[in-house]
């Protein structure tokens, strides 16, 4: 399921904090379409993403910060206004 121990490690301590009630609506592999006007550009697929203290997070687990990535979590920003939170 998890692409590495890093992510599966931090799979397991969201799941403890979600049993803590410290966050909410923990979602595993959110998906976001990247779209510049009309233009499907890609997809991005997050690790997680979950609410804490009212505020939507979308995190990503990086041992690595590939090109792709970072282009990806560049169109995030500009198009959803999400800033991807890194874990490593």
């Amino acid at each position: 399921m998890h692409d590495s121990e890093l992510e599966r490690l931090r799979c397991n301590t969201l799941h403890i904090y979600l049993g803590r009630g410290e966050i909410a609506n923990l979602v595993i592999f959110p998906r976001y379409r990247l779209d510049v006007g009309d233009v499907h550009v890609c997809d991005y697929e997050a690790d997680f993403e979950y609410t804490r203290n009212g505020e939507r997070v979308t995190e990503d687990c990086k041992g690595f910060r590939t090109r792709e990535y970072i282009l990806k979590s560049k169109l995030m920003l500009a198009i959803h206004g999400i800033e991807i939170k890194e874990t490593n």
